[in-house]
């Protein structure tokens, strides 16, 4: 565990009008590149609603976290249905602003879509109390000619590590 700031909770929610790669529609699964976690397969669904937990180490918050949505087949290669970055810095920021006395629901930073991210619509980052905030996205697929994913970020400190 040498070098880990902390783990990143990620909950992969829901997929919104995914690209069909399959005659019909597709079977889609979400992959956190770096860590090579993955969400359950949801078959024959453009809409899916995964609702799946994805945890995975962070050694350097400064290096973007990579999704990718494919579709799986079963005696071909997975196809691909777009990907998707997220900067957790912004989020490491409120994090370490030390926020306690914020109410309960109080947003600490909105995020807008912009050139430079994937988000699709308007993100914040909310204080959940206990020292804890959640942010939740709509990203945007990119190199694919449609789709959503939603999904939260939760962070998760160490124990005997504040970041």
């Amino acid at each position: 565990m040498d070098g880990i700031k902390g783990l990143l909770r990620i909950k992969v929610r829901r997929g919104v009008n995914l690209a069909i790669r399959d005659t019909f529609s597709s079977d889609p699964y979400v992959v956190i590149t770096r860590a090579s976690v993955k969400t359950q397969v949801i078959k024959k669904n453009c809409n899916p609603e995964w609702n799946d937990v994805l945890t995975l180490s962070v050694t350097n918050p400064n290096i973007p976290i990579k999704l990718a949505v494919y579709d799986h087949d079963t005696f071909t290669k997975h196809d691909r249905m777009g990907d998707a970055t997220i900067d957790i810095r912004p989020y490491i920021e409120c994090m370490q602003m030390g926020l306690g006395e914020l109410p309960i629901g109080t947003a600490a930073k909105k995020l807008q879509p912009n050139e430079n991210n994937c988000l699709a619509d308007e993100s914040k980052i909310v204080w959940t109390g206990n020292g804890k905030m959640v942010q939740d996205m709509i990203l945007k697929l990119q190199h694919v000619e449609r789709g959503k994913l939603q999904i939260q970020l939760e962070w998760l400190d160490l124990p005997g590590n504040k970041g």
